[in-house]
């Protein structure tokens, strides 16, 4: 074992001694495994600070507790014929079937409805065009993390009152009152004048748009402004003193639905429902879709890092044939030769592997703080990047190394 130990030392000893006799040739060959590593790592950083940023949007959006009912909800693409055929089979929601659901189940469960529409809010002689109007119930928020950063949520007895109050999203106020508070002031929504109440924290974007543009109203002022809807969404979640988890209370109002809608037993909900745990799979799926496409791209600079440790390293074998004759002369073995040139390979590619993380973290950093995101660099993508890099040494060092060993000592000792 000492002696193993011994020719290990000596060919690292050896390995190292040439690599800092070429300092440049030697930092220009680790530059592919630099590139191609912090390549991979910065990859990693950003689809992990992508999928933990959709995570946190979806649940300020959609709630962590909380699923959605409706007639047709989803969160992939969706064919015409498959549109059609939910279309044909699945029942529409109406307030009737609320009033269900609250009178049934309501003991156990919140309930709101949720409707929404695109149109153009107005305040004096600005337009913000394309927000979101929501109409929904004063409980919403306890159901969804809908959090105001000043003033309130509208009340019951404002939702009973049918009055004309809202809550405004970041976008808005930005865009309608640079300075002050928009509070006490009032909107414009289809000619009607709503009374603003509070104002929603900031949610960022989500699939591409803005999450900050919205409006929530009362659902009966909704009714009053843009009329009756043929067919609602609700949310809705488990009452808090109920003790029961998401998974009991949506099978709770499935079957209160299934009830509702006459669904013959055996036969599929006649009805969508969304959770978010179906959200973030889909999330998930598709950065799972991206990594599997952009991370192998980013590995081919690691491969053409491999080609250039190997090309320098039959240039080095060729530079050191009267070396390794000598050495052969002196005792030398096939194995110490072959050693010392895969350590030399290895030792760089390493190398390369640790500068490559430290610019990737350096690079995710810098990313993060510039644009506001979380890049998180994990440890599978440091794992890999290492693995990568070191495999990347043993393939590209062996052949030269391979070579160097199979040298014959009277030839090699000739050579000039």
């Amino acid at each position: 074992m000492n002696a193993f130990w011994y020719q290990v030392s000596t060919a690292f000893a050896l390995a190292l001694s040439s690599i800092r006799a070429h300092k440049l040739r030697s930092f220009l060959t680790l530059l592919g495994v630099i590139i191609g590593v912090s390549s991979v790592v910065l990859v990693g950083a950003a689809i992990e600070g992508l999928s933990n940023y959709a995570n946190q949007t979806t649940s300020k959006a959609f709630g962590s507790e909380s699923f959605l009912i409706g007639q047709i909800l989803n969160v992939g693409k969706m064919t015409r014929k498959e549109r059609a055929e939910k279309l044909r089979v699945n029942k529409e929601i109406r307030p009737d079937d609320l009033a269900y659901l609250r009178a049934t189940t309501g003991g156990q469960m919140l309930y709101s409805p949720y409707r929404n529409r695109v149109d153009d809010v107005k305040y004096k002689e600005l337009t913000f065009e394309n927000a979101t109007i929501i109409g929904t119930a004063a409980v919403l928020p306890e159901i969804r993390e809908v959090i105001t950063t000043e003033g309130r949520f509208f009340t019951e007895q404002e939702e009973q009152n049918r009055q004309f109050v809202c809550i405004i999203g970041t976008d808005i106020v930005a865009k309608f009152f640079e300075t002050g508070s928009p509070l006490g002031k009032s909107l414009t929504i289809r000619g009607h004048s709503f009374l603003i109440v509070g104002v929603q924290e900031k949610l960022g974007n989500a699939g591409g748009r803005s999450q900050d543009v919205t409006v929530y109203i009362p659902d009966a002022a909704f009714t009053r402004i843009i009329g009756p809807s043929r067919s609602l969404s609700i949310f809705a979640r488990p009452r808090p003193e109920s003790g029961m988890t998401l998974e009991q209370g949506l099978d709770m109002t499935r079957a209160a639905l299934r009830t509702r809608f006459k669904t013959r037993p055996g036969k599929p909900d006649n009805f969508d429902f969304l959770t978010p745990d179906s959200i973030r799979a889909f999330i998930d799926q598709i950065l799972g879709v991206i990594g599997a496409v952009i991370i192998p791209v980013t590995m081919i600079s690691l491969v053409v890092g491999g080609i250039v440790i190997m090309n320098i390293m039959l240039v080095s074998v060729t530079e050191r044939t009267r070396e390794i004759g000598i050495r052969k002369s002196l005792g030398a073995r096939q194995g110490d030769i072959l050693l010392q040139f895969l350590i030399e390979a290895v030792f760089m590619s390493v190398m390369g592997g640790l500068m490559g993380l430290a610019v990737g973290f350096a690079a995710a950093k810098g990313l993060s703080i510039a644009f506001g995101v979380d890049l998180e660099v994990t440890w599978f993508y440091i794992f890999l990047s290492v693995f990568v890099s070191s495999a990347v040494g043993v393939i590209s060092g062996y052949y030269p190394a391979r070579m160097a060993a199979k040298l014959d000592p009277i030839e090699a000792m000739r050579t000039e």
